[in-house]
């Protein structure tokens, strides 16, 4: 058995200054870090707070009532938001993801969905707008972001047992909560809807069965996610991941599954269809994901950057620094600036840190300094 350390931890690291190359990089739509990956992905955490205590993610330990959460003037504003948003639009982005920590605590988020949903593309498309959510706020706030604009939400759901799904949120929140906010999400059309569940061998894994038999044939996407070794206060052993490999095992034991094609590129998940009588994917019946950041690496693919709730541009899930774009938005400078630093940070990345996890020793996956995931978001 792997020891367990939980360190206490600073998650706000110091910033690396952002990048002003001296000759300034212009958008062209199409902007490739050193291995030809494409930024096509920003994922935005607008709150560093959660209402629940994941083990995984916010451990109560750790997050206690006193942890120092950010001053609310630390905090970009919409506007600010708004604005580093369509810098990363004119490099490419397509796709972007509101986060959290736990987003819908963030006051008036509708304003900000409002803002971003009337962005577009360089040739006038719009944005594929998201958000994701534990969505224990959910059933009262879906309606006012489909009315803002938000297209799609994806919902953390660790388990349907009541008793299972408090014991790993640690706040005894119920599930049912969670699943009306899911129910009244698909009434207003917010959708396809994704729900996706963090698999820990020996705590939730007896869920996956029951999940699964739950969301087939609703139309809502269930996804699978390797435990992972995010930030650096989870206690994370490699006894507690349960392989994809093993979760589609238990699920082909169950139903018949047909692999199905990426979606998209630079897709995290891998896509199983539920098969019907002619043994070919029935859409009717639905589709499954497995998430394999530890045992399957995507570092390849991967097209996504991360904006901070204080205005920090970390390229890595998995990242120990960011770059400080607040300084810049803070201090006059142009859009020209704030999109030549963002082309210099991106032309520079280089990370593939799940691609190298398996050759770490132990000691210096426990000694990296991983920014915690409910500061940058998941």
């Amino acid at each position: 058995m792997s020891e367990r350390v939980i360190p206490l931890v600073d998650q706000r690291i110091a910033a690396l200054a952002a990048p002003q190359p001296p000759e300034p990089i212009a958008a062209t739509g199409v902007l490739l870090d050193r291995r030809g990956r494409a930024l096509r992905d920003l994922r935005i955490s607008v709150t560093d707070r959660c209402n629940f205590r994941c083990s995984y993610c916010m451990p109560k330990d750790v997050f206690t009532k006193d942890y120092p959460y950010l001053p609310h003037a630390a905090l970009l504003t919409f506007e600010e938001i708004t604005r580093v948003a369509r810098c990363f639009v004119a490099h490419g982005v397509r796709k972007l993801r509101l986060t959290g920590g736990e987003p819908l605590l963030r006051k008036n988020l509708e304003i900000l969905v409002e803002q971003l949903a009337a962005l577009r593309t360089p040739d006038g498309a719009p944005l594929d707008l998201t958000l994701t959510t534990n969505g224990s706020l959910l059933k009262r706030k879906a309606r006012a972001l489909r009315d803002a604009g938000l297209q799609r939400v994806t919902v953390s759901l660790d388990g349907l047992d009541d008793a299972v799904f408090r014991r790993m949120n640690d706040v005894d929140f119920p599930v049912r909560e969670v699943l009306d906010g899911i129910a009244e999400a698909q009434a207003v059309g917010l959708g396809p809807i994704k729900v996706n569940m963090v698999v820990k061998r020996g705590t939730n894994d007896d869920q996956i069965l029951p999940m699964a038999h739950h969301f087939r044939g609703t139309g809502i996407v269930l996804r699978f996610i390797e435990y992972m070794d995010v930030g650096a206060t989870n206690g994370w052993c490699m006894d507690e991941v349960l392989p994809s490999a093993e979760v589609l095992a238990r699920l082909q034991r169950e139903f018949p599954l047909v692999p199905l094609q990426h979606s998209a590129p630079g897709e995290t998940a891998e896509r199983w269809g539920y098969a019907g009588p002619d043994g070919r994917h029935d859409p009717a019946l639905g589709e499954i994901g497995l998430i394999s950041s530890v045992t399957q690496a995507f570092c390849r693919d991967c097209n996504r950057a991360r904006l901070s709730t204080e205005g920090r541009m970390y390229l890595c899930l998995f990242a120990d620094r960011g770059y400080d774009l607040r300084a810049l938005l803070r201090s006059g400078a142009s859009d020209e600036a704030l999109i030549s630093a963002i082309g210099a940070i991106w032309q520079g990345r280089s990370d593939r840190y799940s691609e190298l996890r398996a050759a770490l020793p132990a000691d210096a996956r426990a000694q990296r300094r991983r920014i915690e995931m409910s500061y940058i978001g998941g």
